[in-house]
């Protein structure tokens, strides 16, 4: 059922309990909230909720506090502990909290009620609250929590003085030897500042010195008798303290009991008043809850939707009618419905009022089985379908005479024929059982059905067609449409493909189902061109990238012949081999060597073709006598024993 609650969002509704209350436990609690199903405890739930909303319109926001540490502070008594000023002052605050409230509480008698009755287990103990207001100030305590304590800070204030008024002497008497010309505070003791080169001119212990190491504070032989004393009062000042403090704890140890007592009722309201916050918040009211199979809703706003914008909603189940089978066209509401109901039937079992009008009224449910939305999963490998069906299965399995069943979109995500067979199936199963249901569908024959079936009524949610939007309110007794074909026409969609559609849909032709249409707003026409479009459309056109001719490489740029620079020895060269893979151009340099050179360093100085006439033949230049003999045989008859040696560059 908890997947339920999620799925109706019935935890933003806890959330928002949460946020009006003000102790943690009252919030933790808030959370735990869940439907009862008893009667008895359901209308005594719905009655506190009912209370507690009266006093607050009539008496104001209730005196809360937040009690964040007293259960921590109590154990700490009991383990004989000393709590701090502080801790002291926390639970005076509490006690005081205690009292406005006691005193809010009697006022609300006059209104009766049980709630009221919270104030007489609540003690306000204002000894104890009294002893500890007297005693603590703040973080400490303050002098009048006793009279030793009182005398003995008078005598280290006069102590205080005195010293302070001797080194004060000393430091007017010699003020060249002082870095400051006012009494130092070092380690918790009264000190003169004495520079470095002054050190040994004043007699007494050197307690600390600068960070620079040129100042001394040093502590006067004159003042130690009088330090010493400020010690041992300071110490008799310490454990004074913490008498009255021991004291002050075991005071609160002595009444746990009676603080135990009032956290539990300051929680108590504090979770009563948080349900009445939230019905002041939603405008909502108390609805009676009964065993009877019956439910009326009248003007029912989804409790988390605005309410200027929220369309409310009558809804009736039960008696002769055990399911509710609504249609509609997509966002026109239908699944806000489902969950209204679920919503609200959960929220009155928690004994929460209801953003409804007066006649409404709810029946207890064992459970609150939902279907909505589509369940897809992608970690658990299901589809729209898949998931729709595990949870149809689990919730057939479940359901009982006492249940309310919620399924959204039944039979969906398939093939529509067998989709429609598996919803009928469910729903006479459903019927079999004898619990109550509203399903949502836009299967034709599942409307059919409901028309035929025992106990079961269409409902709709309205649709206005000249503005083509949906009207969020839902009409008992009819069946809706989808609106599909009507919706499209009325967007301009083409004729001709509106024929196709309404005979693919339909079949049989316009004649046949024109009486089948026509409460959907569409009659086609029956001489619908196959053309009717109003016409063609101009539709923005795509700019397609001209292939640019690939350029040559730098590399690639030096050919036979060039005359080129080669850096860094600025030597003038020949190209006799185009450049390879790697960028090498083949250069001949002086003296006819040959090397292999990176085309980044050269550089062009004449081109080929201004050096040398066309069809020259370069293998005067680059070839040797030799070669140049024995190609000029061989281009006449084969010699097996003539050979043409060619060099190959040095890579440089």
């Amino acid at each position: 059922m908890e997947k339920s609650f999620l799925t109706l969002e019935f935890d933003k509704i806890l959330e928002m309990l949460c946020t009006l209350a003000v102790s943690q436990r009252a919030q933790e609690r808030l959370l735990q909230l869940r439907p009862v199903l008893s009667e008895s405890e359901c209308a005594r739930r719905m009655r506190e909720t009912t209370d507690a909303r009266r006093i607050f319109e009539s008496f104001g926001s209730p005196p809360l506090a937040p009690m964040k540490e007293m259960e921590m502070l109590l154990q700490l008594c009991a383990k004989g502990a000393m709590l701090l000023p502080e801790q002291l002052g926390q639970v005076a605050q509490f006690l005081a909290a205690c009292r406005r409230m006691k005193s809010y509480l009697k006022r609300a008698e006059l209104l009766s009620g049980d709630i009221a009755l919270y104030g007489g287990s609540i003690s306000p103990l204002d000894e104890l609250c009294d002893e500890i207001e007297r005693s603590v100030r703040g973080d400490r305590l303050d002098d009048a929590a006793s009279a030793t304590l009182r005398d003995l800070r008078r005598q280290i204030e006069n102590m205080n003085n005195a010293i302070k008024a001797k080194l004060e002497t000393l430091l007017r008497g010699h003020k060249e030897w002082f870095a400051d010309g006012y009494v130092a505070a070092r380690n918790g003791r009264l000190v003169l500042p004495v520079k470095r080169e002054f050190k040994n001119m004043v007699s007494g212990s050197v307690v600390d010195t600068s960070s620079t190491g040129g100042t001394y504070f040093i502590e006067p032989s004159s003042v130690r008798k009088l330090q010493e004393e400020l010690s041992q009062l300071e110490i008799e000042e310490d454990n004074e303290v913490r008498r009255i403090l021991y004291t002050l704890t075991a005071l609160v140890d002595e009444n746990a009991a009676a603080l135990h007592i009032n956290i539990e009722a300051m929680e108590s309201l504090d979770f009563v008043f948080a349900k009445a916050k939230l019905s002041v918040q939603m405008n909502a009211i108390p609805v009676p809850v009964t065993g009877e199979r019956r439910m009326v809703l009248k003007g029912a706003r989804h409790p988390l939707l605005k309410k200027e914008s929220c369309v409310p909603i009558d809804f009736e189940i039960g008696g002769a009618v055990s399911g509710v089978v609504i249609t509609g066209p997509n966002t026109g509401g239908k699944t806000v419905a489902l969950k209204t109901v679920g919503l609200l039937s959960v929220m009155a079992q928690c004994g929460l009022h209801l953003p409804v009008e007066e006649g409404s009224t709810l029946c207890l449910h064992n459970l609150v089985l939902c279907d909505i939305g589509d369940g897809q999963s992608i970690s658990e490998n299901l589809s729209t379908f898949s998931a729709h069906i595990t949870n149809i299965i689990e919730i057939l399995r479940l359901a009982g005479s006492d249940s309310l069943v919620l399924l959204d979109e039944l039979g969906s995500g398939t093939d529509p024929a067998e989709g429609m067979g598996i919803a009928v199936a469910v729903l006479t199963e459903l019927r079999a059982k004898g619990c109550l249901f509203v399903v949502t569908t836009h299967y034709p024959e599942i409307k059919d059905y409901a028309k035929t079936a025992e106990g079961l009524v269409n409902a709709r949610m309205a649709f206005d067609r000249e503005s083509l939007r949906p009207l969020y309110r839902l009409e008992l007794g009819e069946a809706g449409e989808s609106c599909a074909l009507y919706i499209a026409q009325r967007f301009g969609f083409p004729e001709h493909l509106l024929k196709t559609a309404h005979e693919a849909a339909y079949g049989g032709g316009v004649k046949k189902s024109v009486s089948e249409t026509a409460a959907n707003g569409f009659v086609p026409s029956a001489s619908m061109p196959a053309s009717a479009v109003k016409g063609a459309a101009v539709t923005p056109r795509i700019e397609r990238e001209k292939p640019k001719s690939a350029e040559p490489s730098r590399a690639a740029s030096f050919r036979l012949g060039d005359s080129v620079m080669v850096y860094p020895q600025k030597e003038i060269g020949i190209v006799y081999q185009a450049a390879n893979e790697r960028g090498e151009v083949g250069v001949q340099l002086k003296n006819r060597e040959k090397k292999l050179i990176l085309h980044k360093r050269l550089k062009l100085q004449v081109p080929a073709e201004e050096l040398y006439p066309p069809d020259y033949d370069f293998s005067v230049i680059f070839d040797s006598v030799a070669n140049r003999k024995a190609r000029h045989v061989m281009g006449k008859r084969h010699d097996p024993n003539m050979v043409i040696v060619h060099e190959t560059g040095q890579k440089e």
